[in-house]
């Protein structure tokens, strides 16, 4: 059997948890401390690394020291670059910088002139997987999430710009997203074959759920209609990967929400699934919906974490099969940064929403595993690939999935939440 039971484990005895009472404060405010200093760092190493002053846009296939290996421009991280810095610059005053509104203003006009490129179908188009330096398409997915990082782009460009054209082109491309996803994927350009059968992959309503709280935030109840059924849509598209009786999340089923045969069937993904659940508590918390938000604790932050973390060795395994078989994917048992990101934010949400004890114990063990193994403390930036038993494996500091994304949104989310928590520290924390 290569799955772990969940228990305790010589890693968390030897983890120093975050008691109850004052000294939780302390902890708290130390941990805040952290996180602000190494959200800064960050910026600061992809200020420094990743613009491309020639052509636009940023270099993501970045070295251990800085150094630019590959010059290959992906369209996911493009587009979450700008979205980042737009997000930082808006919302944070020691961001508002002109330099950050440039580079997330260069980025954007990058994404707008080289990544959109026809589609198969009449009066679509698609998004590029991979771009040259200087912005000609190498490769096209057949899927929607490119599309989804150019809309999170976009719209999030539009706000600190004021240019409503970009907002409209995220609501278009939002239209045809949905269209591919509920009515006809015949536009994604993939081939419909008599052995491959329809799935729902939990990827797909996680992204449009995204989108919909970031195309509504704070845009007026209109913007909020116009997107209500959707988000329901994507909510219960979401649950559906609750399955065997409650006791486990599995990353593919069937549309109608039926277990699947084989290995695609029994995967999971435990970082998936605690993104899932903090989208779930930010979408509970907008709608006042308490049992969607006992949901997600129980089945998407508490479940995921349970039989995701790696006993022996501590840390989130990457994939899981259900049954404890070895799972296909050859760096199942490898650690990864995101997995780590979306589990401080995940339980630390649910914490800040319900004050039970035992999920600041669960940050508490995430946050000693992420902060004593993931940053450099010479290079700067974190390390994203580690062994199973927390060496580095990769020293690189970007990809073409790892960008200026989930470590900086990490950060940036914990260190808000935390603001939130400590402006009641008098209260019960």
């Amino acid at each position: 059997m290569f799955m772990q039971s969940p228990g305790e484990d010589s890693y968390s005895r030897n983890t120093s948890g975050f008691s109850q009472g004052k000294m939780s404060v302390v902890k708290l405010e130390e941990c805040r401390e952290r996180l602000r200093t190494e959200l800064d760092n960050v910026v600061d190493f992809w200020l420094k690394y990743s613009h491309d002053n020639v052509h636009g846009g940023f270099f993501t296939c970045i070295g251990k020291d800085g150094k630019v290996y590959d010059e290959l421009k992906y369209v996911w991280l493009q587009g979450r670059q700008v979205w980042m810095y737009c997000r930082l610059y808006r919302t944070m005053d020691r961001f508002h910088k002109p330099e950050i509104l440039e580079a997330a203003k260069a980025g954007g006009a990058f994404l707008r002139k080289f990544a959109r490129v026809p589609g198969t179908s009449s009066g679509q188009w698609k998004c590029a997987f991979c771009l040259t330096r200087d912005g000609k398409a190498v490769k096209i997915q057949r899927t929607i999430f490119s599309e989804c990082f150019y809309i999170m782009a976009m719209d999030e460009l539009s706000r600190v710009t004021g240019d409503e054209d970009m907002q409209l082109e995220a609501e278009e491309m939002m239209k045809q997203l949905i269209y591919w996803v509920q009515k006809d994927s015949s536009g994604l350009g993939r081939p419909q074959l008599p052995g491959d059968i329809p799935i729902n992959s939990m990827a797909v309503p996680m992204m449009l759920l995204c989108l919909v709280q970031q195309l509504v935030e704070g845009r007026g109840q209109e913007v909020v209609q116009k997107y209500r059924e959707l988000g329901n849509w994507c909510v219960q598209q979401i649950l559906q990967h609750i399955q065997r009786n409650g006791t486990a999340i599995l990353e593919n089923v069937s549309p109608e929400g039926s277990e699947l045969p084989g290995c695609l069937g029994r995967l999971q993904n435990p970082g998936h699934a605690l993104e899932a659940g903090w989208f779930l508590l930010q979408f509970s918390a907008e709608s006042g919906d308490e049992e969607l938000q006992r949901t997600a604790i129980d089945k998407f932050v508490e479940l995921p974490y349970q039989y995701g973390w790696d006993k022996e060795h501590g840390g989130l395994f990457y994939f899981l099969d259900v049954d404890g078989h070895c799972p296909t994917q050859l760096e199942w048992s490898m650690k990864l940064w995101w997995p780590h990101c979306e589990a401080l934010i995940a339980i630390l949400m649910a914490y800040s929403q319900t004050k039970r004890p035992e999920l600041l114990e669960r940050f508490s063990q995430v946050y000693e595993y992420t902060f004593s193994h993931f940053p450099d403390a010479k290079s700067g930036e974190w390390f994203g690939y580690l062994t199973q038993e927390g060496r580095v494996a990769l020293d690189l500091k970007g990809g073409p999935f790892k960008g200026f994304f989930h470590v900086p949104r990490c950060l940036y989310m914990c260190e808000r939440i935390l603001d939130d928590l400590l402006a009641t520290k008098d209260s019960a924390i």
